[in-house]
């Protein structure tokens, strides 16, 4: 009997996985054929600017789809969020060295990106 319930969780997980693979960014590091710390912060930034924008436009059309209450409670979650993403992201950035700037442009595309696919 107890096979049952396992055999659903690991089939329930791996159907929420196979989904979760086509809304996943590409696994590939963009930016790891620049060779200076400017140039892979550039580029860093690039790329959140890309997943910045795509994160507006899921949170435009979830907004719209939504009840006045709920509205609201979406942009106060969107508000914390951000002051959560910049505030962790400053962590990475407060080290000295120039690998902060790496650590806390990484944290910005990676939170910004988690982000997009979440309100996706």
């Amino acid at each position: 009997m107890r096979i049952a319930p396992i055999a659903m969780v690991l089939a329930c997980a791996a159907a929420l996985g196979a989904q979760s693979l086509r809304a996943e960014p590409a696994t590939e590091d963009p930016c790891a054929d620049r060779k200076s710390t400017t140039d892979i912060v550039e580029c860093l930034a690039t790329q959140t600017a890309v997943w910045d924008r795509r994160l507006s436009v899921a949170f435009q059309k979830l907004l719209e789809s939504l009840p006045a209450r709920r509205r609201d409670r979406l942009r106060n979650a969107q508000r914390l969020w951000i002051q959560f993403r910049d505030a962790n992201c400053a962590y990475f950035a407060s080290r000295s060295g120039s690998i902060a700037r790496l650590e806390a442009s990484h944290c910005l595309l990676r939170l910004t990106t988690a982000r997009a696919l979440e309100l996706e």
